[in-house]
């Protein structure tokens, strides 16, 4: 499986984000696609997850701000962030988890300024 995260760059703080996640295979057979972030001298932290059967789920910090959703057709995932915060500045990856097995993709980075 290879996935390939997109759509990072500089925003300003208050304004909006949407990544992609373009999967080499078809979604379907994917446990569950989710995206984490890393900022400069932290650990990864999940930000959010979206199952084969279309359910999501979010870290708590991330309520009410990010969206994760699909495009089927596309075999991509996509994170839609909103109200962008400095502290949001990280690199994002996308992972697929295929219960046995879990593949990365290479991250894209996002830069939010104040």
């Amino acid at each position: 499986v290879q996935l390939q995260a997109s759509g990072g760059g500089l925003v300003q703080a208050g304004g909006s984000l949407r990544l992609s996640c373009a999967a080499s295979v078809s979604i379907f057979s994917i446990h569950a696609i989710g995206w984490y972030r890393q900022a400069p001298g932290k650990q990864r932290e999940l930000v959010g997850a979206i199952s084969n059967g279309g359910s999501t789920k979010y870290a708590d910090s991330f309520k009410g701000r990010f969206t994760i959703s699909r495009d089927n057709a596309k075999n991509t995932v996509y994170l839609q962030m909103n109200n962008l915060k400095s502290e949001d500045t990280a690199v994002y990856y996308c992972n697929a988890d295929r219960v046995i097995e879990a593949y990365w993709g290479k991250g894209t980075q996002v830069t939010v300024s104040s």
